[in-house]
């Protein structure tokens, strides 16, 4: 859903520090972009069209295996852009882009970039940053998928989602029925998961009741993430 441009963009874009990368005399077409929670903003192949700009919420990358299951890449978080690589390499989209919690977006046409700004410094910094970011996560993560035990990739997964961007918990429970999708993300089976889950509740880690898992001891959750994170 696009919202026409308001005084919240104009806010938005302050909070963040966006017009410090712009030429202020001409004025940046931003739109405002908003998605409710499980709602997908982009599937594999799909093309797009627009640098999108996260600044409230919290996104999920995955992308789709040959064997129809899909793999958790990371978490997005404010502020992240999406559409980074498309625009540069002139790409379809490769992952599958989610909203994990009500997400407001703030967007840039790809035409009007390419059009005004590929001389911009201040802006190709940033992305640059950002790029960045991407391929240290990215191969962080691929470390994760491959090496690390589901109760290590369960204990990460806990972290990402259910820590605010303070790094602070702002939830300490997490709904039972979510369970085989979850699996699924940790490229893990529903019964391994739910061993693990049983350990961990074994080891007063976790509590599980008939509709929810909630985390009792963070510190060792902290510990058995090895300091990573799906972001």
């Amino acid at each position: 859903m696009v919202n026409p441009i308001s005084n919240e963009v104009n806010d938005l874009i302050k909070r963040f520090g966006m017009d410090q990368w712009f030429d202020p005399i001409r004025e940046i077409p931003f739109k405002l972009y908003s998605y409710r929670a499980n709602e997908v903003l982009f599937h594999e192949g799909d093309e797009i069209h627009t640098l999108l700009f996260l600044v409230e919420g919290k996104l999920k990358i995955s992308t789709n295996l040959v064997t129809g299951k899909s793999l958790l890449l990371r978490f997005c978080n404010p502020p992240s852009v999406i559409g980074d690589i498309e625009f540069i390499s002139r790409i379809s989209v490769k992952s599958q882009v989610a909203a994990v919690s009500d997400c407001v977006l703030l967007g840039l046409d790809f035409d009007y970039l390419r059009k005004h700004e590929m001389n911009n410094a201040k802006l190709l910094h940033y992305l640059l940053l950002h790029l960045s970011h991407k391929l240290q996560t990215c191969t962080s993560q691929a470390s994760v998928n491959l090496l690390s035990s589901v109760e290590n990739r369960f204990a990460s997964y806990l972290l990402s989602t259910m820590l605010s961007e303070a790094y602070t918990p702002f939830t300490s429970e997490l709904q039972t029925s979510k369970i085989g999708e979850i699996a699924g993300l940790l490229g893990t089976t529903h019964r391994h998961l739910n061993r693990t889950i049983q350990g961990l509740c074994q080891e007063g880690i976790l509590e599980r009741g008939k509709d929810y898992i909630r985390v009792l001891d963070w510190t060792r959750l902290q510990e058995m993430s090895n300091g990573v994170l799906f972001e």
